[in-house]
């Protein structure tokens, strides 16, 4: 008898063969691994996201299929992007919120801007990626949400209250999402890394290092020492969740928030 990996058996069966996923910020870090893990499955794959010169570099390498230059915070420029890939792919029924960004600071110094850029940028991105995308999923009667949120959206941290914030609206939005859209075939769901092996978790490391003067491997154990694995969260172990939500099998699976984090919340 042959024993074969759950992961080895989910993907060569090629389980999203004919879907239409779209994967924000897919140039890089989590979005590029989930790309990668959704076209090895069978989903025709597009990625989004401002770094043209990124996603063609991911296309190139076999990781997606097509790739579109797009702000996702600009409503205009999502709306043309989605009649483009839907043009070229075909209807988006696995739509992937994957872009975000994260700035650092002490409460007392974070003004409005940055709660703003964060709001932008972690919530309205999804609201603006998701409106675009819904009608599609809801005539189709099926259709998959997932939004990358963090483990910044299930508890706080020190020193990213507006990072933190937007997260925490982030989830909201995919629970109260979820009870509206409940029994028409869509389903809402968040993943939650903890800190993940990403160049944005380099560039906190870097600024870690140039601000206290510890060496890079200090700052990295701080980053891990709440994760019970003791180490970063690989980009690949966050798309394995997510390809499992995108499942027809994931059907009664819907407004959770999915913990990828070696047990730290």
């Amino acid at each position: 008898m042959t024993v074969i990996g759950v992961q080895e058996a989910t993907i060569g069966a090629r389980p999203l063969a004919g879907q239409h996923a779209l994967v924000t910020g897919g140039g890089s870090g989590i979005g590029l691994g989930i790309a990668a893990v959704l076209t090895a499955s069978g989903a025709r794959v597009t990625i989004l996201g401002r770094r043209e010169a990124k996603l063609r570099e991911a296309v190139a390498a076999g990781h997606a299929a097509f790739p579109i230059a797009a702000d996702v915070t600009d409503e205009a420029a999502v709306a043309d992007a989605i009649t483009l890939a839907a043009k070229t792919l075909g209807p988006v029924l696995l739509l992937i919120n994957a872009a975000g960004a994260a700035e650092t600071a002490p409460f007392h110094k974070t003004d409005m801007a940055m709660f703003e850029r964060m709001w932008r940028v972690n919530v309205a991105g999804a609201v603006i990626m998701t409106h675009a995308t819904l009608p599609g999923m809801l005539e189709a009667k099926f259709g998959r949400v997932v939004n990358i949120a963090s483990t910044a959206s299930l508890k706080g941290y020190r020193y990213v209250s507006a990072y933190v914030t937007a997260k925490h609206g982030l989830l909201g939005l995919t629970r109260a999402l979820a009870q509206e859209v409940a029994g028409t075939g869509v389903t809402v769901n968040a993943v939650c890394p903890g800190f993940t092996d990403t160049d944005l978790v380099a560039q906190s490391v870097e600024r870690i290092v140039a601000r206290t003067g510890r060496t890079a491997a200090q700052a990295l154990s701080d980053l891990t020492q709440a994760n019970p694995l003791g180490r970063l969260i690989r980009p690949a172990e966050v798309a394995a969740s997510v390809l499992y939500l995108c499942l027809p099998e994931a059907a009664a699976v819907n407004g959770q928030a999915l913990a990828v984090d070696g047990g730290e919340t």
